[in-house]
């Protein structure tokens, strides 16, 4: 069975309920009255905000450095950790969270202790990188 089969997307009526989805509403158009820069930092700290809840903030710290994350918590104005679950819906879809996991060393895959290949990449529709 494909990655994706065995971790489908779900409803977004499930990821962000009505309450919810005005909550990430909210914290886009604050950071787009706020936000001083350049254009591709905000499209993807807006894009992180919107995968967050689907990923987990587990998932979003094995793929971004600690740099990027301080950087988009401040233009989002929330705290990843706090503003996020741990584990997503569609978390064991990306390749770095998945052998964080199994190796049961989260911590040093996020420290990069544990150099992981590829630990930036979603398993495709036939459960299989890029």
């Amino acid at each position: 069975m494909a990655r994706k089969d065995k971790y489908p997307t779900p409803p977004v009526e499930t990821v962000h309920p009505p309450e919810r989805a005005e909550q990430l509403v909210r914290i886009a158009n604050d950071a787009l009255d706020r936000f001083i820069g350049t254009a591709d930092e905000l499209e993807k700290a807006l894009g992180m905000l919107m995968l967050g809840d689907y990923m987990g903030w587990k998932v979003l710290v094995v793929i971004h450095n600690k740099r990027t994350i301080r950087k988009y918590e401040e233009i989002l104005g929330i705290s990843v950790r706090e503003f996020f679950p741990e584990e997503g819906p569609i978390a064991l879809r990306s390749l770095g969270y998945s052998i964080a996991k199994e190796l049961g060393s989260f911590w040093k895959v996020v420290s990069g202790d544990i150099s992981v290949e590829d630990r930036r990449e979603l398993a495709g529709t036939n459960g299989t990188k890029g």
